[in-house]
């Protein structure tokens, strides 16, 4: 596969490649961003937390989801991170509305929606921090910029760009339980353009998942090993308007902890933009994504003595292909005024073998189909001296074809089941409101509405799934979900490097899909076949709504040599059920506490920093019915940065080093799975 190649020679290439500048032969100014058009003014409206590439770079875990904790409310569906959990639990979610394997929140890499095709999960390993120059979180849905799906929010990442004096950089990391942690980068400069390789490698042994208190003989540690790799060129074309090119492939290989549970993700994207920052500006931008996923499931005894398979999901093949156009007119100062249009078109298939006897698959299963979407937007703003009004609107067009699901006997092909499900289609109008009055330079009261929604994805709709011995039933009749919601809030800058925001939500997702109980094992049940005594039968249906209100507070500060970052979410989430979801009504959704909470303080000087960040998580139920809990937990990482020369630095970093226990799951006869324990690193950084 491309991602097996592809990264561990790009690690080779990256050492010897050396930076190198010239000035045009005329003497023309040539700027050369790599980014994509200037960031919206109506944005100014909006909850909007900005990461910078520093803090990116100083992560304990030096992972992607761990940086994107610093904006509270931000979660994936379980607490695990992408060594240890299912890659199908993350999906990305914002403001309390629940969550289950598919985002809710639309996560972009330079334009280019990167949900997975065919779950909408994140392959969260194929983002290398050292990759990633800023993150931009805007919390609240109906954003509709840059397409369909941003329920909860929109997240954007914007690839690194050269940094002048440290076109090498390359860092090396030996941690806990025989882990290695390594990436590098490089870039080639020249005054009309710049092109840049990169790759990161990490693996490790692993710890145990599940708690000391519930093992057993089969329980054993969940190794890991990732890789990716990017290559990245940018190109002025003359005129203001530059190329953008950019391929990444990776692979992710992971195991949950018992024989036959071991995972498998690869992927390879391509994109190619165009921008133009002329008096009409304009970005056109083509995209393709490849991804393959696999993942085995097994079966543990009560006394979790032994594991036996119970399905394989061999392959899962996807694609992705899209692009989109965005113009700015020049409607004159103090105004922005930009609009166009994109398309993403998705396919994909899971294939599964199921029903072991003897350790052996009797069955098969091969379920999938096609989505596409196509949208037209439009977003302006205006100024009327210290009032900044804004208003962006959007009409999709979905279509949901060739849906399918297809079982039979793996000895002779006789069939058990030959669905074929109706395609479907329909149009969403979608758009959001809002204003930002400066009542002095350091007070800004801001407001907005906004209306969002999210097509089902192939995995929602026509893939049924086990966790342990619960089972999960798919309901290829499932509808879009939408939400409707309004925020207001206030930001106080009093001096320089002070700032101060707080906002108050509310938001009604109306259809949300979520995993609903309609039974308990020992039994069968449609869609999924035996469930096991202990075991607890769910199907995906569309909720009535679920209801979130609550505030969401961000603190910056930069006193010197001193620093500290702080953000708080507390949403009070609640379930609206009635008919078969009845007995969900008035409940919170699953895997969603009431607060989340990040507070950052460090101190730098130079090359030398030195920070600790502390999180914590309010209780949160497993399950749908609220019955299994799933203790509240707070941790301490560390980062220390010292430098040894001028070009080397040494790196000590901690996670959760109070080594508490953090609860990621329940199944079972109340069977308790953790995240990651206490690890230590110790690395070195180059910069040359």
């Amino acid at each position: 596969m491309l991602p097996r190649l592809c990264a561990p020679a790009l690690l080779l290439v990256a050492a010897p490649v050396t930076a190198q500048q010239s000035t045009a032969a005329d003497g023309e100014d040539i700027v050369v961003t790599g980014r994509g058009l200037a960031e919206r003014p109506g944005d100014r409206a909006f909850d909007t937390v900005t990461i910078e590439a520093d803090r990116i770079a100083q992560s304990a875990a030096n992972r992607l989801e761990t940086v994107l904790a610093d904006v509270a409310g931000l979660q994936q569906f379980r607490r695990s991170d992408s060594r240890s959990a299912n890659p199908t639990s993350q999906g990305l979610s914002l403001r309390g509305i629940g969550g289950n394997a598919s985002s809710r929140a639309l996560l972009i890499l330079d334009g280019v929606p990167q949900a997975d095709p065919f779950g909408g999960w994140v392959a969260f390993p194929a983002y290398a921090t050292g990759r990633i120059g800023a993150i931009r979180v805007t919390r609240g849905g109906g954003s509709g910029y840059y397409g369909a799906g941003a329920l909860a929010g929109t997240v954007e990442l914007d690839s690194a760009t050269p940094r002048g004096a440290e076109p090498l950089l390359a860092s090396v990391a030996l941690g806990s339980r025989s882990s290695v942690d390594a990436q590098g980068s490089a870039a080639l400069v020249r005054a009309d353009g710049f092109a840049t390789v990169s790759a990161a490698y990490a693996r490790g042994d692993g710890f145990v998942p599940i708690v000391a208190q519930s093992r057993g003989p089969a329980d054993r540690t969940a190794p890991y090993e990732q890789a990716s790799g990017a290559i990245r060129g940018v190109i002025a074309a003359g005129g203001g308007t530059e190329l953008q090119a950019n391929v990444a492939a990776f692979t992710d290989r992971r195991e949950r902890g018992t024989a036959f549970t071991a995972n498998r993700s690869e992927g390879a994207d391509a994109s190619l933009r165009l921008v133009h920052r002329g008096r009409w500006g304009y970005s056109a931008l083509a995209w393709l994504q490849a991804r393959s996923f696999a993942s085995q499931f097994a079966a543990v005894d009560a006394q979790r003595i032994g594991a036996t398979p119970t399905l394989d999901q061999y392959n899962t093949p996807a694609t992705g292909l899209g692009g989109r156009i965005e113009v700015i007119a020049p409607v004159g100062a103090g105004r922005d005024l930009r609009f166009g249009a994109d398309v993403r078109g998705v396919e994909g298939r899971t294939q599964e073998n199921y029903t072991y006897v003897a350790g052996l698959p009797t069955r098969r299963r091969i379920a999938g189909g096609a989505t596409r979407t196509i949208g037209a937007f439009a977003d302006g703003s205006t100024t009327f001296g210290s009032l900044l009004l804004t208003l962006g609107g959007r009409i999709d067009w979905w279509r949901i074809t060739d849906g399918r699901l297809r079982e039979y006997t793996i000895a002779n092909g006789a069939p058990l089941t030959d669905a074929r499900f109706a395609d479907r289609s329909g149009s969403e109008a979608t758009g959001r409101a809002g204003l930002a009055w400066t009542v002095a330079p350091p007070l800004t009261l801001r407001a907005a509405a906004y209306r969002g929604w999210r097509l089902p994805t192939l995995n929602e709709l026509y893939r049924p799934f086990r966790v342990g011995p619960d089972a999960v039933a798919a309901n290829a009749g499932l509808a879009p979900e939408r939400v409707t919601g309004v925020d207001g809030g206030i930001r106080l800058t009093p001096a320089p490097g002070l700032s101060l925001d707080a906002t108050w939500f509310w938001n009604r997702l109306t259809g949300a899909i979520a995993n609903v109980t309609a039974g308990r094992g020992p039994g069968t049940f449609p869609g999924v076949g035996f469930v096991a005594a202990g075991g607890i039968y769910r199907i995906r249906q569309n909720l009535d709504a679920i209801r979130s209100s609550g505030i969401e507070i961000d603190a910056r500060a930069e006193l010197g040599r001193l620093f500290a970052i702080a953000s708080w979410s507390h949403a009070d989430p609640t379930v609206e059920a009635s008919g078969a979801a009845a007995a969900l009504d008035g409940l919170r959704p699953a895997q969603t506490p009431r607060d989340l909470v990040s507070a950052t303080l460090g101190w730098r000087r130079d090359a030398a920093t030195l920070s600790a960040t502390l999180r914590h998580a309010a209780r949160q139920f497993e399950d749908d019915q609220n019955s299994r809990t799933l203790a509240p937990a707070t941790t301490l990482d560390a980062y220390l940065a010292l430098p040894l020369t001028r070009l080397v630095s040494v790196e000590l970093r901690g996670e959760n080093i109070t080594d508490t226990r953090v609860e990621a799951g329940i199944s079972g006869a109340d069977i308790v799975e953790r995240a990651t324990p206490r690890t230590l690193w110790l690395g070195l950084r180059l910069r040359g």
